[in-house]
């Protein structure tokens, strides 16, 4: 695990000592996801420069520095990420006649690449990884993220200078970086609480997409193109389902998981397991447990606020496994402490308040250990979440809703949002009404939703028109309004856990994980994205992997309960969150006041200061949870006060 950096500059004059220098400037930057050595490599004729900062997880021997050269001195790689085959690939390549000097899975990686091609390697990969590769014999740059998208990958052009980096602020170190906010983007983070990929916060700069590689060539244009696209393989595995009973089904998942967890534990270094106590963490722990000849390490954060607060359970499953667990309380103060640092660490607008337990959790974890695994990826694979299932149920009402009569229950269900603020607005709080005004907005759009994709939207969504919160926006189509998107897979949880695992997971919850651990140099790994695992569970019928809302992750349960109790893992989830809505109206509120302050609103010109004013005061009269909206502007607000300390950034202020 590290951070890559470097750029390609055709009409370059630098000399090999300023291409090494700009190089290290942009690494410099990621010394927090690599802070056991640094490398750079140049060729001064074509102006090129790629740079590496190590994080030393297998052969911590200097064999293992890079960026690294092929063994027939054709290819040069910088490389962010782990291959957990590399050792059967080194048995092929070594049949194939390629010397190697160490055992780090990097050098695999360059002779893969250098031997089969880059793309015929990348098919043959079991990994995380976004790395960086320069064919010095044809003059071509190559990029490449791995299938899921676990790990990150920028890229930018301006003129003939081409950037990249594992975070955008490797490439604000370059001279030629010429920044500007991009409103749509902006609008999008509104709407979703994350810039989703391929585009960033900023004009002519781009994110990677998942599964992707990107082509450029000296002197020409990039070609982006995938090599794994999730939503065919998925269509492609529901077209081949496996014909097999449950039992076989829970044998042939324990099988792959336990593979994949015991590939993900190889390291040179200590290592641990992220602990939350529910379905998929717990799971990973166990077949971790199975594996280890000693108590593994486990962490977890806790809350005082009882509803919040999973770190008992956490407790009890780590007790029972035997496994050696640390804990950690997080009160306001830290919380406090930790969201100044939080542009710092996310580098572009992120708004999921779970960022702040990751976070502090991440500092806990790499106290003790440098690598880490976690059980992300399970909701989107076997249905965890309970919006599925809200979804699911809308979408069933809507097919027997023609849509004049969808639309007059939006216009009710908008009439009794409207008349249930009104009543919270004069009513003390002890008398206001039970009905959830979040519900009631969520059912307003789902009525009005026109496609199954554009319903979901509107369940994992803000409520809010990001053109009323930021004038002069507008909105891109995604991939959750095209109707085409998922259309070959017969079953609605499918589609939508498709939906899911192209979108949010790798733009929203990867991404917190990976700028969360990457703070303190920790390596957090996640076996149940094993592609294989992915794979297999596409090929499953759906009455496997789904029941009710009660029943969620029914597969991944039987597999569990071979090893933990029922009664210590069967509970409704709550997920990884945090009481920002309370914490807004006590400890929070100064520090939020300062950052809404109408005048300052108005001066930025990004948002309207006048809605946004008013779905202040409606959270602190407790009338609405205003949460959501407020904690992107809030994010935002934050990021745009650390980049002014950095630099000025020219954007668009009017419509």
């Amino acid at each position: 695990m590290c951070g890559i950096a470097g750029f390609l500059d055709a009409r370059s004059t630098l000399n090999a000592d300023e291409l090494a220098a700009t190089g290290a400037a942009m690494a410099a930057t990621l010394r927090h996801r690599g802070p056991d050595g640094s490398g750079v490599w140049t060729d001064p004729a074509v102006g090129v420069s790629l740079a590496h900062r190590r994080l030393a997880i297998l052969d911590l021997s200097p064999a293992g520095r890079q960026p690294m050269v092929s063994s027939c001195g054709r290819l040069v790689l910088t490389y962010n990420g782990e291959i957990y085959n590399h050792a059967e690939l080194r048995d092929a390549l070594v049949a194939a006649g390629r010397p190697f000097r160490g055992h780090s899975d990097t050098e695999v990686l360059v002779e893969a690449c250098a031997e089969w091609g880059v793309e015929t390697a990348l098919g043959r990969l079991n990994g995380m990884f976004a790395f960086a590769v320069w064919d010095r014999a044809t003059r071509t740059l190559v990029l490449a993220r791995d299938r899921i998208g676990i790990k990150p990958l920028y890229w930018a052009r301006f003129g003939e200078l081409f950037l990249f980096g594992s975070e955008l602020k490797a490439l604000r170190a370059h001279g030629g970086w010429t920044p500007e906010i991009d409103r749509d983007s902006l609008a999008a983070f509104i709407r979703y609480s994350h810039v989703p990929a391929p585009y960033s916060i900023y004009r002519r700069v781009s994110k990677l997409p998942p599964g992707h590689l990107l082509v450029l060539p000296h002197s020409g244009a990039p070609e982006v193109r995938p090599y794994w696209d999730a939503r065919q393989v998925a269509a492609a595995a529901a077209a081949n389902r496996l014909d097999i009973s449950e039992a076989e089904a829970v044998d042939g998942l324990e099988s792959l998981l336990r593979d994949a967890v015991g590939r993900h534990m190889a390291a040179d270094v200590p290592l641990g397991a992220l602990l939350s106590g529910g379905i998929d963490s717990s799971l990973v722990v166990a077949l971790m447990q199975a594996q280890s000849s000693r108590p593994v390490n486990t962490y977890t954060i806790g809350f005082a606020e009882p509803r919040y607060d999973e770190a008992r359970h956490a407790r009890a499953v780590a007790a029972h496994l035997g496994a050696a667990h640390t804990e950690l309380y997080v009160a306001p103060e830290h919380a406090l402490e930790i969201i100044p640092e939080l542009p710092r660490w996310y580098d572009e607008p992120f708004a999921d308040s779970s960022q702040i337990p990751t976070l502090l959790l991440s500092k806990l974890t790499r106290g003790h250990v440098t690598v880490a695994l976690s059980g992300d990826g399970g909701d989107e694979l076997f249905g965890g979440y309970k919006k599925y299932y809200r979804a699911r149920a809308l979408a069933q009402a809507g097919r027997y809703l023609p849509m004049p009569l969808r639309g007059a229950m939006a216009a009710a269900a908008r009439w009794v949002l409207a008349g249930n603020a009104m009543l919270c607005g004069v009513l003390p709080v002890f008398l206001r009404p039970g009905l959830s005004l979040s519900r009631v907005s969520e059912l307003t759009h789902a009525f009005a939703a026109v496609t199954e994709g554009d319903l979901y939207r509107q369940v994992v969504s803000t409520p809010e028109d990001p053109a009323a919160v930021i004038p002069g926006a507008r909105e891109r189509p995604d991939l959750l309004q095209d109707a085409t998107a998922g259309a070959s897979l017969p079953d609605f949880m499918e589609r939508i856990g498709c939906l899911d695992m192209t979108t949010r997971l790798p733009d929203g919850i990867l991404t917190k994980v990976d700028r969360a651990s990457m703070a303190f140099g920790l390596e957090v790994r996640v076996p149940l994205l094993d592609h294989r695992i992915v794979e297999y569970v596409w090929r499953l019928t759906p009455a496997l992997k789904y029941a009710g809302a009660g029943e969620n992750k029914r597969l991944l349960r039987q597999v569990l309960y071979r090893h933990v109790p029922r009664a210590l893992v069967d509970r409704p989830k709550r997920g990884f969150a945090v009481p920002v809505k309370v914490w807004l109206r006590g400890p929070l509120r100064p520090w939020a006041e300062e950052l809404l302050d109408e005048q300052r609103l108005a001066e930025d010109g990004f948002f309207n200061p006048t809605l946004v004013r008013a779905r202040w005061r409606e959270h602190l009269a407790g009338s609405h949870n205003r949460q959501r909206l407020l904690w992107c502007v809030l994010m935002f607000q934050q990021w745009r006060r650390h980049q002014a300390a950095e630099s000025a950034i020219p954007c668009e202020r009017t419509a």
